[in-house]
């Protein structure tokens, strides 16, 4: 069975997949992985992985929230979208 958290990473990964490795599609990276250090993604893939969660997830995404910690793997954005939809839910 899957937790929210690996629906939320199967989906992103699915998204990275899909916008920044269809040349590469044996390109292999873990949940854990560094996305700008392993250059799966770059600042402007940053703005465009925003825009998807703001619209997959219905969340809002603040400038300062724009961070390694926050959006630097798919195990840090899992954690960040579930925090803002527990925080709009309180």
């Amino acid at each position: 069975m899957h937790t929210l958290e690996q629906q939320s990473i199967d989906r992103v990964r699915e998204f990275v997949r899909e916008n920044f490795l269809y040349m590469r599609p044996d390109f292999v990276f873990g949940d854990g992985d560094h996305l700008l250090e392993r250059g799966i993604i770059d600042s402007l893939g940053v703005v465009e992985v925003v825009q998807f969660l703001e619209q997959e997830f219905g969340i809002d995404v603040a400038e300062e929230e724009i961070s390694e910690a926050n959006l630097g793997s798919l195990r840090a954005i899992a954690r960040f979208v579930a925090s803002k939809q527990s925080a709009a839910v309180s």
